[in-house]
């Protein structure tokens, strides 16, 4: 029998147990950690992400069709019309992860309605029926001229269902998939989504899932709030999301969402979302959208977008600073309410002051990091070594020659990290910068401890610094390509320690059983980061787009 090794059988596993749902199936949760009980906390990632999957929202692809059976006086899967109790429905108008939409006719008031039911699969689990109930019962106590109206929550033959008001027209992802739209158009479509959500918050509400798919355009474009299937209750109530489980749209999460923590979820949250929004009608196209939903919600989390004016530069200033205020990182540092970012865009409308103020000069440089942290960690590193061998300098503990030799050596280290930067922001080059750049830095670390200590100098702690460095880059193979090099220029450190510098040498530090300790610490190192960036690796391919 074919042996397989430890980690791709629990791959393989998984991936089996992955394939059952998507096939409809209900495979037993309890027998297969019964089974594989070290795989709990993986099967955990999976489920808590699983909304995460790109396209399960909006794909219809992938998305579970709906068994015919389930629907009372159903004439089959994709017949219409056909009846559901009071209702007639007319056509398929959507469906996502949890529900379907119907255009349907309510006979009694023989007016068109929108009804929504969720899918009789293996997704209708306890916890989205809940979800569903929720959502409908959220919904159905709201009145605003911006979101859509409840007509009637109930359930058929086990089967939930509410109907809503029916807005001929698109929805605003729709809208937004057919060209460019006239900015001031914009402006007054997310002025008026941001005073429905300031009513919502005003009921007590946090909508939790603003995005262009959840907001609907009438013929006149007017528009209309949806989907209130994350909604959560600002004060008491029920909340659903366990603590540290991500729910939302990876684009369109704040990084309070994108990291769980569920007690900083607020009305701050919504206007991050709103920023968002804003900043797609504006340049097309969300500020963070990586390969992989991990990778974009490591983006939301640690970098900074892309300035708006950079990808549109028919941009007003004064936009960008709207949007910029609205995607800070912190809540307190965006708008107080979703009534005050409205304000500023009917402000702008009228050409008048903003109360959005141009970022200052600490806030550029922090910004500036979070756009470029491998240049700026780097930078920041050599500076501060710099300033370290100067003060030694202006003490006599080093000499002239030496404190000349250390400078040349760190300003070639800053300008080839320069140079790396700007190679890789070019997409033919990420590639080979990456290990250029890795190549570079172990090279000028070696060289500097060849002008220092060598082997004995504290520098030497470069080395496991950039092997969990090259862990950021999630990349398995990249992590042992540095290793590699951490390895051979430790080992030519060796070679100088014992054949020319035999000064250096005494009976506690002459042992070689110090260097193969050293050695054996970086490939278990090693061994670690790439355990760990697998394990990432595997919880994104889940999602059916796998890093390169």
């Amino acid at each position: 029998m074919e042996s397989h090794p430890p980690e791709q059988y629990d791959f393989e596993l998984l991936d089996s147990y992955l394939a059952r749902l998507h096939a409809g199936e209900r495979p037993e949760r309890e027998e297969f950690l019964q089974q594989r009980p070290e795989l709990a906390s993986a099967l955990r990632c999976i489920e808590a992400l699983e909304n995460l999957a790109p396209g399960q929202e909006e794909n219809h692809a992938h998305a579970v069709t709906l068994d015919s059976g389930n629907l009372p006086g159903a004439k089959g899967s994709g017949v219409f019309p056909r009846d559901f109790g009071r209702y007639e429905l007319l056509s398929e108008i959507g469906r996502g992860g949890m529900g379907v939409v119907y255009q349907a006719r309510q006979k009694e008031l023989d007016r068109t309605v929108a009804l929504k039911m969720i899918l009789a699969s293996h997704l209708a689990s306890p916890d989205q029926v809940k979800r569903f109930q929720s959502e409908a019962r959220a919904a159905a106590r709201l009145r605003h001229s911006n979101i859509v109206q409840i007509h009637e929550v109930g359930q058929l033959n086990g089967q939930d269902f509410f109907s809503m008001e029916y807005i001929e027209g698109e929805s605003l992802a729709e809208r937004i998939a057919r060209g460019p739209i006239d900015q001031k158009a914009a402006v007054r479509i997310v002025a008026a989504v941001a005073r429905a959500v300031e009513y919502l918050h005003q009921q007590g509400i946090v909508h939790r899932d603003l995005k262009p798919s959840n907001v609907l355009l009438d013929r006149e474009d007017t528009p209309y709030l949806t989907d209130f299937g994350l909604a959560k209750a600002i004060f008491g109530g029920d909340d659903l999301t366990a603590t540290g489980v991500i729910a939302g749209t990876p684009s369109y999460m704040a990084p309070e969402q994108a990291a769980g923590r569920r007690g900083q979820v607020g009305p701050a949250t919504d206007v991050y979302s709103l920023g968002v929004i804003l900043y797609e009608l504006l340049t097309g196209r969300p500020p963070f959208r990586a390969e992989t939903p991990v990778d974009t919600l490591l983006e939301v989390l640690s970098g900074d977008p892309p300035l708006p004016r950079r990808l549109n530069p028919k941009i007003p200033m004064a936009l960008e600073l709207i949007c910029l205020k609205c995607l800070q990182k912190s809540p307190e540092e965006r708008y107080p309410s979703a009534a005050a970012l409205a304000e500023d865009l009917e402000h702008f409308l009228r050409g008048e002051p903003l109360a959005a103020r141009p970022p200052g000069l600490a806030q550029k440089f922090w910004s500036w990091t979070r756009r470029q942290p491998a240049l700026a960690v780097r930078l920041s590193g050599l500076g501060v070594f710099w300033i370290v061998a100067w003060i030694n300098f202006g003490l006599h503990v080093i000499d002239g020659s030496f404190f000349v030799k250390i400078s040349a050596l760190l300003i070639a280290w800053m300008l080839v990290s320069l140079g790396c930067q700007i190679l890789l922001v070019r997409g033919r080059w990420v590639f080979p910068a990456r290990f250029l750049w890795g190549l570079s830095d172990t090279v000028l670390l070696l060289l500097v401890l060849l002008v220092g200590d060598g082997v004995m100098s504290p520098m030497v702690i470069g080395y496991p610094l950039l092997i969990v460095s090259a862990g950021l880059w999630f990349r398995v193979r990249f992590v042992w390509f540095m290793t590699g090099l951490s390895l051979i220029s430790y080992g030519a450190l060796v070679l100088d320690f014992y054949f020319r510098r035999p000064g250096l040498q005494t009976p506690r530090y002459s042992g070689f059983d110090r260097h193969a300790i050293f050695v054996l610490g970086l490939v278990i190192l090693a061994a670690a980061v790439s355990y760990l960036v697998q394990r990432v690796r595997m919880l994104s391919s889940f999602y059916g787009q796998k890093l390169p």
